[in-house]
């Protein structure tokens, strides 16, 4: 796990604290031409190389410095591909991270893939799971007939409310798992101050009255989630 761990940090030390936005934009014009590519693949080595501070371990490391740039020469190629950019980027980095777990795991690889999905805590996954676009879409329905009786805002952000109420009960249910129930009230207090500007100029009660059984409702499938999650993994 230290092994694992050491490499990680490493390759967040070298992708986003010691790569300036303008290799990424010159890499992005320039392809595999870029002169910052190699620069960039050769700081993950050293990096690599003193986190590890083991002269021996100079081949796993030039496996990790060779395999992130096939990865990043395909990526900078495959982008113009997707209308949405973060999806080679997120690719990108669950690419460099298997790498890494393999290279760490090089030598009993399976059964360290099997010990992490049975130690997994299947009962919290669900949790997160249920919480987030599961949740949204029960609320979607619930509320649905309320929602056609609110004037459509252009100036939100797509899909902007569903994300933030995804967000906000990922945060009641962690809130809940680790005891903490004063922060929801910080939580609701937070949102209420955020929401009151929008709800003073709208001057449409339909949609204070819309917000706050979404919110209550959004709070409440949080709530309900944590605590069962509570009782069955105290049962």
């Amino acid at each position: 796990m230290i092994l694992f761990t050491k490499l990680f940090l490493a390759h967040l030390i070298g992708d986003f604290v010691l790569q300036p936005s303008k290799w990424v934009i010159h890499k992005e014009a320039n392809k595999a031409a870029s002169k910052y590519l190699y620069v960039h693949v050769c700081i993950h080595f050293l990096v690599t190389m003193l986190l590890l501070w083991d002269l021996s371990s100079w081949k796993l490391a030039l496996i990790i410095t060779i395999s992130h740039y096939v990865i990043d020469v395909v990526k900078l190629y495959s982008t113009p591909l997707f209308k949405n950019k973060s999806i080679p980027f997120f690719i990108d980095q669950l690419l460099h991270v298997a790498v890494l777990f393999g290279v760490a795991y090089y030598g009993n690889f399976f059964n360290h893939v099997v010990d992490l999905f049975q130690n997994l805590n299947w009962v919290l996954v669900t949790a997160v799971v249920f919480v987030s676009f599961p949740a949204t879409i029960i609320m979607e329905k619930l509320l649905e007939n309320m929602s056609n009786q609110i004037p459509v805002d252009h100036k939100s952000l797509p899909n902007a409310g569903k994300y933030i109420g995804m967000i906000e009960r990922l945060f009641v249910l962690l809130f809940i798992i680790i005891g903490r129930w004063e922060v929801i009230g910080l939580l609701i207090t937070a949102k209420s101050v955020f929401r009151f500007n929008d709800l003073k100029e709208s001057n449409n009660r339909k949609l204070t009255e819309y917000i706050l059984i979404g919110t209550l409702l959004s709070f409440g499938i949080a709530i309900l989630t944590g605590l069962i999650y509570l009782n069955l993994i105290q049962a």
